[in-house]
């Protein structure tokens, strides 16, 4: 359904996106996770629609989006992360004016619109002015005007940010739902604990590339058959790093200061077999155990900066 190939965008001398490769599959709810920075806003932006890229090609339903970008516009209801301000306008006159946009009037889009707004909760508050709206409420008109064409694909930018718990749980219903009904959906987001609940697939993006994909099954079923284990240091760090290379089931080893974090492929007599060879070196060991894993903790190593990761062994 989305295709994304060797997608490059630059702002002056400062890369967003950097050889991007990305493919959602039909009636997919994807998931696009990634630090401040990582490039996210740009890649939704240039799938949207708004933004032209520098290099690479984007393919929406099988159409090359960069070429016929008004046939992608009718394919795609795009939510930004922010709700502009229409002054003197009300909620039913707000969707009856983007509806007006994709050829629909009078008596047609009236009903459509108001069909959109019973489905995000919103059918009292036709008369209300949209600038008088709740940050939720406003959130909810968004998406309902992002669907006043009924799009195939959807494509939301951080759609729940600054929303309170409640309203946040009816946006992502409502995406769910959606979802159900047919309708792709690209989603960018922060709050990690909330992608895993209803997305069907993940990205996680940092510094303008993609790091890994995958079904979010998969991933979390990944994270538990290899949770890193967590071993402090008060000293001996360079003894230490030498006896986790010579280790056979190490596979990587990240560094942040005294902490080390290592893919551990052993059994729990393996790491047994590890702890005791720190001690016969006679290095202090303050902690020794097996990170509980999660989403958060596989994304912190995905993209944390301040860690100095050191490659000892491939898959």
């Amino acid at each position: 359904m989305i295709e994304i190939k060797e997608l490059e965008k630059s702002y002056g001398k400062t890369r967003a996106l950097t050889d991007f490769n990305l493919s959602v599959e039909d009636h997919a709810l994807f998931g696009l996770m990634g630090p401040n920075g990582a490039g996210k806003t740009t890649l939704i932006k240039i799938v949207a629609g708004l933004l032209t890229p520098d290099k690479g090609s984007v393919s929406i339903c099988g159409t090359d989006a960069l070429r016929y970008p008004r046939k992608i516009r009718n394919l795609i209801g795009y939510v930004p992360d922010y709700f502009g301000v229409y002054d003197n306008l009300n909620v039913i006159e707000y969707m009856e004016f983007f509806a007006s946009g994709f050829g629909l009037n009078g008596l047609k889009s009236r009903r459509r619109c108001r069909e959109l707004l019973a489905e995000v909760g919103l059918e009292d508050k036709e008369n209300s002015y949209v600038d008088g709206l709740s940050r939720g409420m406003q959130q909810r008109l968004s998406l309902a005007r992002s669907l006043v064409h009924d799009p195939e694909v959807l494509v939301l930018d951080e759609p729940t940010s600054g929303l309170d718990p409640g309203t946040r749980y009816a946006v992502r219903e409502m995406l769910q739902e959606l979802c159900i009904q047919g309708k792709t959906i690209l989603i960018s987001s922060h709050v990690l604990p909330e992608l895993s609940e209803i997305c069907t697939d993940i990205g996680i993006m940092d510094r303008g590339g993609i790091m890994t994909t995958g079904k979010v099954s998969e991933i979390l079923n990944r994270i538990e058959n290899s949770n890193p284990l967590r071993i402090t240091l008060l000293s001996g760090t360079q003894t230490a790093m030498g006896i986790f290379k010579r280790n056979p089931y190490v596979r990587s080893v990240s560094v942040s200061g005294k902490t080390f974090m290592l893919n551990f492929d052993g059994t729990e007599e393996d790491e047994a077999v590890l702890l005791q060879q720190l001690i016969d070196a006679d290095i202090p060991v303050k902690g020794f155990m097996r990170e509980p894993g999660s989403l958060e903790s596989f994304f912190m190593q995905m993209t944390s900066p301040q860690e100095e990761k050191v490659i000892l062994r491939n898959q």
